[in-house]
């Protein structure tokens, strides 16, 4: 089942509840100042909680100053599932990253397309990616990996159609024609708007559980200690890709998910 098929399914089955869902709403901030929280949206609109989820997930991060955004969705992307491997058909594409997803997203285009070609600001994989992956990567032929190589430039009109990459040793450059870059160069957390409200930790990620330092914890009002999914304000949860020390998996925030409401039902019966 595809990640679109799984977020489809439990839309309906959380309307069949009696779920509000609320569609092309974002959240501006949380005011945890007081009880029932009041959860603030970008039209002014707000709504009181007396527990809050948070599952805002991550944000892909850019190179910066390549011009990739002109491309996106005709030539960049930042995922790779069937949609896209069948684009790349028989033609040549680039992955920027070194980590696991990057090495996932190799594998898989590599039973498609002619050839792919993974480009490591580092010294290779061995430090970022997991061994198996690696081993994977070795023994695909049409898989390529150029260490020490960042993408600088992309040209074309309608659709990506040139790739200008940078040896960061030696700074000489060298165009390719190339008209599918995958970017996997890790996410940021969507938590800006929840700054002064709940424990983040320092890369942006909400701390929950016991991940809990004891500074985070000055304010806490009640006698018992915070849940495993808990943040420093009681009563407000963070799941998936958000929470700091989360398994990036589909899987593992599809468990929090579950997990969660049962600790909304618990923290309701206070």
């Amino acid at each position: 089942m595809s990640g679109q098929e799984l977020a489809g399914r439990a839309a309906l089955q959380a309307l069949k509840f009696g779920a509000e869902i609320a569609v092309a709403r974002s959240v501006r901030r949380l005011d945890c100042e007081r009880r029932p929280y009041v959860v603030e949206l970008s039209n002014g609109e707000s709504v009181k909680a007396r527990a809050v989820i948070i599952a805002s997930g991550v944000q892909y991060r850019k190179p910066e100053s390549t011009g990739l955004e002109r491309f996106e969705g005709v030539g960049v992307y930042y995922a790779a599932t069937p949609m896209e491997r069948q684009l790349c058909r028989d033609e040549d594409v680039i992955i920027i990253g070194g980590g696991n997803s990057a090495g996932q997203a190799a594998v898989f285009l590599a039973r498609n397309v002619r050839s792919v070609l993974i480009l490591v600001r580092g010294r290779g994989l061995a430090d970022t990616m997991s061994r198996y992956l690696i081993s994977r990567i070795e023994q695909t032929p049409n898989v390529t990996v150029r260490p020490f190589r960042k993408v600088v430039g992309v040209e074309g009109k309608e659709q990506l159609e040139r790739v200008r990459i940078q040896d960061v040793r030696t700074g000489e450059t060298q165009t390719l024609s190339i008209r599918h870059v995958f970017v996997m160069t890790g996410a940021n957390p969507n938590t800006a708007w929840l700054r002064g409200c709940v424990a983040l930790d320092e890369k942006g990620f909400v701390r929950t559980g016991t991940d809990l330092r004891r500074d985070d914890l000055v304010r806490w009002p009640l006698v018992r200690a915070p849940y495993v999914l808990e943040t420093s304000a009681p009563g407000v949860l963070a799941v998936g890709d958000v929470r700091s020390g989360s398994t990036k998996w589909v899987a593992g925030a599809v468990g929090e998910g579950s997990a969660s409401i049962q600790l909304v039902h618990r923290i309701l019966a206070e």
